[in-house]
């Protein structure tokens, strides 16, 4: 198996309102698509791997039942500003703060949103490496 994912699928509850947060909210590109599922082009993708039990302490939720689902999508930027102004645009588009962005243990700078539907997005940036291609 080449190592990559094509496409991460997230099962939403509210088809309307979770095209509304993604494409209008946060400006996601939508691509053309049957009605009862919304493509949304991505500028590529990095799998991480980290234990469930740190990744739910990392997040401030709790490891099991509906609080976590065992894992989270990540979103990587050039600086701390870039950091503060995605999480403010999440929460206005209909995200909830889960956890302020701010200095974290590994000597980077994150937060994380959830969605309207509960996935938890983490906001980050790392000074040592950038994760992901290059923005266009």
């Amino acid at each position: 198996m080449k190592p990559r994912i094509s496409m991460i699928t997230l099962g939403v509850s509210d088809l309307a309102r979770s095209i509304r947060f993604y494409e209008e909210g946060l400006g996601w590109p939508r691509m053309e698509s049957p009605p009862e599922v919304a493509f949304f082009t991505l500028n590529g993708t990095w799998l991480a791997l980290f234990g469930r039990e740190s990744l739910a302490e990392d997040a401030g939720v709790p490891a099991e039942g509906s609080g976590f689902a065992g894992f989270s999508l990540a979103h990587n930027l050039g600086t701390e500003a870039e950091v503060d102004a995605l999480m403010t645009e999440a929460v206005a588009a209909g995200a909830t703060l889960v956890k302020p962005a701010g200095k974290v243990f590994w000597g980077g700078y994150s937060g994380y949103f959830a969605d309207p539907d509960g996935y938890l997005w983490e906001v980050a940036h790392n000074p040592f490496v950038w994760i992901g291609p290059k923005d266009e």
